[in-house]
């Protein structure tokens, strides 16, 4: 049996109506699967197959938690997911992806594997930006992070909401490196 044989759907022989599948993602699935977006997680699914007269309506629902790294300070954090997924399935000569939601795959085997699916609906719910929540990234990346961000003289502090330093760590960030000093005062010259 393979790693994803849980995730095996035999089509051919369902009877018609309305079945219905659960599944609990844990760890192993998410290490298993190799993906590059989610190594960990707890996700709960719930699947609900119609068998209609020439396709397969599947009804995904998709709710837990992931662990994925921060985009500000790289270390790992929960991000809530809650998504509702489609896929209609039909048969034909050969397995081909017609568009997002619909699948063909070969009458003559007849069963589908949702693994894949289900880690590419999970991938699809996680936020383009995840970041924890203020005063939970890592205290010592943030302030590297602070130091190297470019800022302009217009900006406020709530255009970088980084985790609060402490006075040593703000002092040292306010130091300027006697370079970028020559180069301001080069450009204050050239602007007046």
């Amino acid at each position: 049996m393979g790693k994803f044989e849980l995730y095996s759907i035999d089509l051919k022989n369902l009877t018609p109506g309305v079945h219905e599948y659960e599944y609990l993602l844990e760890n192993k699935f998410f290490a298993d699967i190799e993906g590059d977006q989610v190594q960990k997680g707890k996700v709960h699914v719930k699947l609900e197959v119609k068998k209609l007269s020439m396709m397969f309506e599947m009804n995904f629902e998709i709710e837990g938690t992931v662990i994925i790294p921060c985009d500000r300070c790289l270390d790992e954090m929960e991000q809530p997911i809650e998504t509702k997924n489609r896929l209609i399935v039909k048969f034909g000569p050969e397995y081909s992806e017609e568009d997002e939601e619909i699948v063909i795959i070969p009458e003559d085997e007849g069963k589908i594997n949702l693994a894949w699916f289900l880690y590419e609906f999970i991938a699809l719910a996680i936020p383009m930006k995840h970041i924890h929540a203020p005063g939970k990234c890592n205290k010592a990346m943030a302030s590297k992070l602070r130091q190297h961000t470019a800022r302009q003289a217009n900006d406020t502090e709530d255009d970088y909401p980084l985790d609060n330093l402490d006075e040593e760590e703000e002092e040292a960030n306010d130091v300027i490196d006697p370079r970028w000093a020559a180069l301001k005062d080069l450009m204050k010259n050239n602007n007046n």
